[in-house]
């Protein structure tokens, strides 16, 4: 089989089972967070030791464990919980002996944050509803947000292939163009809007554009930064795990990036 007629064939089947987890969520769906998470980790620090740094991944897998566990069962004070495990790095790399401290250190807190903490706005938005009757709503925002992030860089993609004229960041991704970006985001607001009429329809009109603008933003941000890391590692892919589509990181980039500020908006705005 050819690459496209195999990402068609993940895409088939993987698209309703995400979809499904969603819906469902409640440890399904925490189980799913932190399995890409743990694998998106993993990535990012062997692009990280490409770099001559020495990643600490059973101090980062675990925290990063923690970080979205917690944000599922608050069980652990967040300040608390980053203090202890930076703590911790600093005592081990005393006495690891590999190569340079501060990059060490310094790439494992960016995993963490990056990967972990954001992640952990994932569930949070799941279980936005959690305490009410209305725990279904929870699921409807992560669909609705799926559903955006593949209109959103499908919009991009093939009308910025199409009418792409001017590059957008040429030392990061040659291929994007501010057409492309600008469609992109266009298509992220058109969709959440479409979707608060069909799912969403218990948030209002303000909230679906605004959810709409933050995708549009930081959905392709989160792939521009991916994409930095990538170029900067001197690889094509954050992994192979996905046949056809590359790696977890790859898949979840915009995710990951435009969540925490979807949640710090359902959380502190609305």
């Amino acid at each position: 089989m050819n690459n496209r007629t195999i990402r068609i064939l993940v895409a088939v089947i993987s698209i309703p089972v995400l979809l499904g987890l969603s819906y469902l969520g409640g440890l399904p769906f925490l189980l799913f967070v932190l399995a890409i998470s743990i694998v998106s980790f993993v990535e990012f620090a062997e692009m990280a030791n490409s770099k001559e740094a020495s990643v600490n991944k059973i101090i980062g897998i675990i925290t990063v464990i923690f970080l979205i566990v917690n944000s599922f069962n608050n069980f652990i004070d967040l300040q608390l919980l980053l203090l202890s495990s930076t703590l911790l790095l600093l005592l081990i790399e005393l006495f690891r002996k590999k190569g340079s401290a501060i990059l060490n250190i310094g790439s494992t807190l960016l995993g963490i944050l990056y990967i972990g903490l954001f992640s952990s706005s994932i569930v949070g938005i799941r279980e936005l509803y959690a305490n009410s009757l209305h725990y279904s709503n929870g699921g409807l925002i992560i669909i609705s947000i799926f559903i955006t992030l593949w209109l959103t860089d499908s919009a991009a993609y093939f009308l910025g292939t199409a009418f792409g004229k001017h590059k957008l960041f040429p030392r990061v991704s040659p291929n994007k163009s501010w057409e492309g970006a600008i469609f992109g985001f266009i298509f992220a607001i058109i969709s959440m809007v479409v979707l608060k009429s069909i799912l969403l329809t218990f948030i209002s009109w303000t909230d679906s554009i605004v959810i709409g603008l933050i995708i549009g933003l930081f959905g392709q941000m989160g792939d521009l930064v991916e994409s930095l890391f990538k170029r900067d590692a001197g690889v094509k892919d954050s992994s192979n795990v996905i046949p056809g589509h590359g790696g977890i990181l790859d898949r979840f980039d915009s995710l990951i990036c435009s969540s925490p500020f979807i949640f710090i908006y359902f959380t502190y705005i609305i």
